[in-house]
C-alpha cells in the first residue's frame, strides 16, 4: 500500500483539466495539486475513476495521454460492464491519487453503492491516499449539492458520501441556475452549510475542515454559505483563493 497523507485528504474542485498543446487534454494545475498534496516519491500513481462519465472509452484514451504527457503513472477503475481490476480497494489502495471525473453524480453515488465503493472509498480516503475530482468527482464526497443529473432543470442531491459533513456547489459562476439553487437549498435547510467553487477553483479538506481554496484561473473564488439567523437567508462568504503555479 502506498502510503499518502498522514491526515485524510480531499481535494474538491471545478476544474483540474484544460486544452493541451499536443494532446486534446492537459492535466491542469488543480489536477496537479492533487498529486502534490499526495507527496508522493517517484512516479505518482493515480487512478481516474470515470463511473458518472459511463467510463468512456475515448476520454480514458485521451486521460492516458495526458497524464503519460504530465509524467503520472495514471490508471482507470472502470466499472462498466464490469469491474475491470480483480480487487477494487488493492487498486485503490495501491495509489497516491483518486481521480473522480465529472458527469451524473446521482449515477455514480448508485453504482459505487451496488459495488461496495461507499465503504471503500471511507477506507481509502482514511488510509491517506488523496481523494480529488471535478463536478461530479467534487460532490460525492460531501453531503449532497446540486444536479443536472435528473434532467435538464437543476436539482438537489441529498445522499452524497458524506465524508465531509457539507454541501458541494461545483460550476458556481459558469451555470446560471447553480448559485440561486444553493442559496434556496442552504436557506430552506434543506443543505447544510455548504462550500461552493467557480470554475478552476479548488477546495483542500484536511480531514473534515476546509484548509484552504485554490484556483488555477485568476479572479475565481470559492464561497462558503451559511443559513441566516432568521432561519431563511443565506449568509455567502467569499473565500480568496491561492494561485496555484502555472495559473492562467
Amino acid at each position: 500500500m502506498v502510503v499518502g497523507m498522514s491526515e485524510p485528504t480531499i481535494l474538491a474542485t471545478s476544474g483540474g483539466l484544460a486544452p493541451g498543446v499536443r494532446t486534446r487534454l492537459a492535466v491542469a494545475p488543480l489536477f496537479r495539486h492533487a498529486v502534490d498534496l499526495a507527496g508522493a516519491d517517484g512516479t505518482p500513481r493515480v487512478c481516474h475513476v470515470g463511473t458518472a462519465g459511463g467510463d468512456q472509452a475515448w476520454f480514458r484514451g485521451e486521460l492516458d495521454e495526458a497524464g503519460r504527457a504530465a509524467g503520472l503513472d495514471l490508471s482507470h477503475l472502470n466499472l462498466f460492464t464490469m469491474p475491470n481490476v480483480d480487487d477494487v480497494m488493492e487498486h485503490l489502495l495501491a495509489q497516491d491519487v483518486v481521480w473522480v471525473g465529472g458527469g451524473s453524480v446521482a449515477n455514480l453515488l448508485a453504482v459505487w453503492r451496488v459495488h461496495g465503493l461507499d465503504s471503500i472509498m471511507h477506507t481509502v480516503w482514511e488510509a491517506g491516499v488523496v481523494l480529488s475530482g471535478v463536478s461530479a468527482g467534487s460532490i460525492c464526497w460531501h453531503l449532497g449539492g446540486t444536479t443536472d443529473s435528473f434532467g435538464p432543470e437543476l436539482r438537489a442531491v441529498h445522499d452524497g458520501l458524506g465524508l465531509l459533513p457539507y454541501a458541494n456547489g461545483v460550476h458556481y459562476d459558469s451555470e446560471p441556475g447553480r448559485r440561486p439553487l444553493m442559496h434556496s437549498l442552504v436557506g430552506s435547510g434543506e443543505l447544510p452549510t455548504a462550500y461552493c467553487t467557480d470554475d478552476g477553483v479548488g477546495l483542500v479538506y484536511r480531514g473534515t475542515t476546509m484548509v484552504e481554496a485554490v484556483t488555477e484561473q485568476r479572479g475565481k473564488g470559492a464561497y462558503l454559505l451559511t443559513r441566516g439567523p432568521d432561519g431563511e437567508s443565506v449568509v455567502e462568504e467569499r473565500i480568496e483563493p491561492r494561485v496555484l503555479p502555472g495559473a492562467r
